[in-house]
């Protein structure tokens, strides 16, 4: 039995709520759970130096956690000097996830840079990240086509939500929350494209390898639970 109670194939309730922030171009509020993002997408009329004149934009991404996002407060990145590697791998991965549904050259010498900050945290931070700031873009994009900028369509090739998955008491569980994850014996994470394809799988087990059994039965989870995630931004972005 899952300490929530929960099926093993069963996620988290998921909500979108839309235009949370009123200045950004677009912006989300996800919730995983009691794990809750707030994603923003913000339009640059500019390139990073090394994409000068080479006729494409860029997608790139922030992440952090406020003080009080865990049970215990946390010092602020900014204060230390530095962000962490943990935070810099995980806005990375945000990043390369868009970048992988978005047609850069329709988007123009334009960049969208999207922060994801993390409100409130009880696992899956990243994945929640992910699929709320696939939202936020796509309401960025809007934002722009009303402006006589872009095509929505032809810059946004599909969607990309993220869900994690484990082996949690011997038996694959999907959307693992923090208790199951900090005491998961496989942690893995699945980002997947709305039309099924595969843009990163992380994989780690904490203790005993896991078997390519119990990866195939972790795989066929988050095919399921990616499926309902992009269901529901369908649901959130056809909704005026």
């Amino acid at each position: 039995m899952r300490p929530s109670g929960r099926r093993t194939d069963e996620m988290r309730a998921v909500s979108f709520e839309r235009g949370y922030s009123k200045h950004a171009e677009g912006s989300c509020l996800v919730k995983f759970g009691d794990t809750h993002v707030l994603c923003t997408a913000s339009l640059e009329e500019r390139v990073p130096p090394w994409l000068r004149n080479a006729g494409r934009g860029w997608v790139t991404a922030e992440y952090g956690m406020l003080p009080r996002a865990t049970g215990e407060r946390m010092r602020r990145e900014a204060s230390a000097g530095k962000q962490s590697g943990r935070t810099q791998e995980i806005q990375r991965l945000i990043g390369r996830s868009l970048r992988a549904v978005v047609d850069l050259e329709a988007l123009g010498e334009r960049q969208i840079s999207i922060d994801c900050d993390v409100i409130q945290a009880d696992g899956g931070t990243r994945t929640a990240s992910i699929t709320g700031a696939w939202v936020a873009l796509h309401d960025c994009l809007k934002w722009m086509e009303a402006q006589g900028m872009v095509s929505t369509e032809k810059v946004l090739k599909d969607h990309i939500a993220a869900i994690s998955c484990g082996i949690f008491l011997g038996q694959p569980v999907l959307d693992l929350d923090y208790t199951e994850d900090s005491s998961a014996e496989t942690d893995a994470n699945f980002v997947l494209t709305g039309s099924g394809g595969i843009v990163e799988i992380q994989g780690t087990a904490e203790g005993a390898p896991f078997s390519e059994a119990d990866f195939d039965a972790m795989l066929g989870l988050a095919k399921n639970g990616i499926a309902a995630l992009v269901e529901l931004q369908q649901q959130a972005t056809a909704a005026q």
